[in-house]
């Protein structure tokens, strides 16, 4: 049987894993090393290097070393490593062909399948850009997994007979993800995800390499920022000075001769303490309060409904983190599985359910949940309203998959010979401002009258987490579809409304608003409230964005229809 591989491609590190002997084991490297610096770079003869190899000679190559790559997936950045320029996928792949490489000498056999892990909260672009990365490194991806999820399975499989929500808290190098699944009979099913793939223990590290630049400056007048062996001497002592702090109070922070001025050179000497550390990152980690409420709220659960808070990630070892989760849930995160390896053995786990390795006891079956909205944009009306680019969703964020969805549309012209299929993923009702996944034409629509004229739109998201777009015409069961392409569009961050008011053109749009949230307050003889709240943020976070004025126009046109229909019922 060909055996599948179980690998965690990590911000800052990656391993890999496999089925032996009734358990996940780790596969070590030549070096006899089982965690591997996800760090690509060129040797003095320019060949390509990975790992320790290549984290080691970062200090003194910077130029010629890339690292962090996982946090530009999915989008259209490219990095250069000496002459050449290659995309996310491609240093991805040169990772996995490491992995891959020393995992076949360390079984005396070929491999070519993989289980490959990513956050929960990864788009579609990013986990499409993760499978090519793995055919590019030879490798069939027989699954994408998301990374809490595989903790769970790690967990899972030791206690196989409990029945426990668990909240999985997942603070990687580069990514949180917070996961909110149900564990009874052998079943782990996911209930909800939330997270932020821009935020993980390489924030925390910029903070203090932050401070300690501006630091040196005040004392010396040099910019360290314009050095780039000064910046790769800094991080280094970033990352050290983390995770020191974990263990004691405080820790200096020596680098000699990291500058020079007049001819002199010039040391950076620094003490930080946890407190000051502490201060630093305050604010990102209290930001993983709301994927926690979201979690929680999309599963249905309060957090006294939670048995056990399980945190993974090599940043749940920050004391601040470990405070605020106890803070927060009310209890103590318990480090029931390895924070380091506990997703690529469940990756490795789940590498065996899907080859029917593991023995009637372990019988372990997980489900899994897209972790986005998905939807299309249509017209419609709303309570005798024409609403214009409406977001009409087609799968709800947090539903289990595998899952397939269709609904029903009509021309709205007549003859109209062709129609746009978009794909959008978000939350917002006005579709353009959710982010747009693909679009495609269907074309051949027979004349008739607007709205004789069927559309059926199929949205199917698979185990993978990979969108397929199928339309139809009902009347000639002529089709089109789509696979989503990896795109360079990536998910926005949260919107503060309350910045509606320093929007440059909010006076013009002020009573308008204030008139609308006064009618929602009420709600009295409002039957559509949920779609004037949709539409009042709508218009704020289009004022945010400074969005042009024809937009903001159909917005505020959209709103006072609305609400002048709720006035008059």
């Amino acid at each position: 049987m060909d055996r599948i591989l179980g690998i965690d491609l990590g911000t800052s590190t990656s391993e890999v894993a496999i089925w032996d002997q009734g358990k996940p084991n780790l596969i070590p490297n030549d070096r006899n090393k089982v965690i591997i610096p996800s760090v690509v770079g060129l040797s003095d003869e320019g060949q390509v290097i990975v790992g320790q190899d290549a984290r080691d000679q970062l200090l003194i190559k910077p130029d010629e070393t890339v690292m962090e790559i996982k946090r530009i997936m999915g989008t259209n950045q490219t990095v250069k490593l000496g002459d050449e320029v290659y995309t996310p996928q491609e240093i991805s792949a040169l990772i996995l062909s490491y992995l891959k490489n020393y995992s076949e000498d360390y079984l005396k056999d070929k491999v070519s399948r993989a289980v490959i892990t990513v956050p929960a909260y990864f788009t579609d672009e990013q986990r499409k850009a993760t499978i090519e990365a793995g055919k590019l490194a030879g490798l069939r991806v027989e699954r994408i997994i998301n990374e809490p999820t595989a903790a769970a399975l790690a967990y899972g499989l030791e206690h196989i007979a409990d029945e426990t929500n668990i909240l999985v808290y997942d603070l990687g190098g580069g990514t949180l993800d917070v996961t909110v699944l149900e564990m009874f009979s052998g079943v782990l099913e996911v209930k909800a995800s939330s997270g932020n793939t821009t935020l993980g223990g390489k924030d925390f590290d910029q903070r203090l390499m932050d401070m300690l630049s501006e630091r040196f400056h005040a004392k010396n007048g040099i910019a360290l920022q314009d050095d780039s062996h000064a910046l790769a001497r800094l991080k280094d002592a970033a990352e050290a000075c983390k995770i020191a702090l974990s263990t004691q109070e405080e820790y200096r922070v020596l680098l000699p001769f990291i500058a020079a001025s007049q001819g002199e050179p010039l040391s950076l000497d620094e003490t930080v303490t946890r407190e000051e550390f502490e201060i630093l990152i305050l604010d990102l980690v209290t930001a993983t309060a709301e994927p926690i409420e979201n979690a929680l709220a999309d599963a249905g659960l309060t957090k006294d409904e939670i048995q056990l808070v399980l945190p993974i990630g090599g940043t749940t070892r920050v004391p601040l983190v470990q405070k605020f989760l106890t803070e927060t849930m009310g209890q103590e995160p318990r480090p029931l599985v390895d924070p380091d390896l506990a997703v690529v053995q469940g990756a490795a786990i789940q590498g065996a359910i899907l080859n029917k390795e593991l023995s009637g006891a372990q019988d372990l079956l997980i489900t899994d949940v897209c972790p986005y909205t998905l939807g299309t944009s249509t017209i419609t009306h709303i309570g005798g309203v024409l609403i214009k680019d409406y977001f009409d969703v087609l799968i709800p964020r947090n539903t289990t998959i595998p899952v397939s969805k269709e609904g029903t549309y009509y021309t709205v012209a007549d003859n109209q010979e062709q129609v746009e299929i978009t794909a959008y993923q978000g939350d917002y009702k006005q579709a353009s401002l959710n982010n747009l996944l693909g679009k495609f034409m269907l074309s051949g629509i027979p004349p008739a009258p607007a709205g004789d004229e069927g559309i059926k739109i199929r949205f199917t998201y698979d185990n993978n987490g990979i969108l397929q777009v199928d339309a139809s015409i009902i009347s000639t069961g002529k089709k089109a579809s789509i696979t989503i392409e990896t795109a360079s569009q990536n998910l926005e961050p949260e919107v503060d409304y309350n910045l509606w008011k320093e929007a440059p053109q909010a006076s013009k749009f002020r009573a308008l608003i204030r008139r609308a949230e006064r009618r929602l307050k009420s709600k009295a003889g409002a039957p559509q409230w949920g779609e004037l709240d949709g539409l009042i943020l709508d218009l704020k976070k289009a004022l945010i964005k400074n969005a042009n004025s024809e937009i903001l126009e159909d917005l505020a046109e959209d709103l006072n229809s609305l609400l002048y229909e709720m006035e008059e019922a």
